[in-house]
């Protein structure tokens, strides 16, 4: 197994990409938590592996609870941006994120808060309709700079 050097692999420009298929379980939002910590600990990319793996568990658990259908993690690393994707099987969009003044109003509630998290740790987020294996769906995807 290849050594990990600071300033390594992470730090390079070499594009890498990885797409986890997820059954429609959530228990997959675990599986995906921990992919997401092996991927970026062997690029050498550990200081985006905890807002990496909070934004990879909120879009995750979003598609699996929010639709019927499988689901797919995918990395992708270019240029110095992690983007962190997750598509699923339902082509509506993504609820809009709450507002500050009504975030706060959900501390009690477990849903709602996902893409307001999202919106607040990324440098960018967005979505689009993308069909796969012929199952249209969206994909919702946020990008982290390693700056």
């Amino acid at each position: 197994m290849p050594e990990i050097e600071p300033g390594g692999p992470g730090e390079s420009d070499a594009p890498w990409e990885y797409m986890l298929y997820i059954p429609h379980d959530l228990r997959a939002v675990t599986v995906c938590r921990r992919t997401v910590r092996l991927v970026l600990t062997m690029h050498g990319l550990i200081r985006l592996t905890d807002v990496a793996e909070l934004m990879a568990t909120e879009l995750v658990s979003n598609g699996v609870r929010h639709t019927k259908g499988p689901v797919a993690l995918r990395l992708n690393w270019r240029a110095g941006v992690l983007r962190v994707g997750v598509w699923d099987a339902d082509p509506e969009p993504p609820e809009p994120p709450p507002s500050a003044a009504a975030l706060t109003q959900l501390t009690h509630l477990e849903d709602g808060r996902g893409l307001a998290l999202v919106r607040s740790c990324a440098d960018l987020w967005g979505w689009q309709p993308l069909s796969r294996s012929g199952i249209r769906g969206k994909y919702v995807w946020c990008d982290l700079g390693a700056a």
